[in-house]
């Protein structure tokens, strides 16, 4: 099956060698997402709400690249330093999904990159 990458101008660029999205038939799988801004490239300040908050709005810019939608999505996959955060993030995922809502995994982890809190990845599975 051949695979088509999808990038977004308005999402950061890929810090590494890999691709912001990969199309695969019907399926989209998303590279993590950190709190960057696309513009500037700069790390989002403030709590961990505003951090997470770009993130999904990051994610959002790839789904639209690939043709898809938060209603398109299967699977999350958040990571964390800091489990403290689970209600702030949840709170701020519920903006983005409605009922059915995907499923999901939320691993508390030592480290993530350039030092941020959180960085999600999707995986979307789309009509054509």
């Amino acid at each position: 099956m051949p695979r088509q990458a999808i990038h977004s101008d308005s999402a950061p660029k890929a810090i590494g060698p890999y691709s912001q999205a990969v199309r695969a038939g019907n399926t989209l799988y998303l590279s993590g997402q950190i709190p960057l801004d696309p513009a500037t490239g700069a790390l989002v300040g403030g709590d961990i709400a505003a951090q997470a908050t770009r993130v999904f709005d990051n994610l959002q810019a790839v789904l639209a690249a690939g043709g898809a939608t938060f209603d398109d999505v299967v699977r999350v996959a958040i990571y964390m330093t800091d489990l403290g955060h689970f209600g702030a993030v949840n709170e701020v995922m519920a903006r983005y999904f409605h009922a059915p809502y995907p499923a999901r995994s939320t691993i508390g982890v030592a480290a993530l990159p350039k030092g941020v809190a959180v960085e999600v990845d999707v995986i979307a599975v789309t009509a054509g």
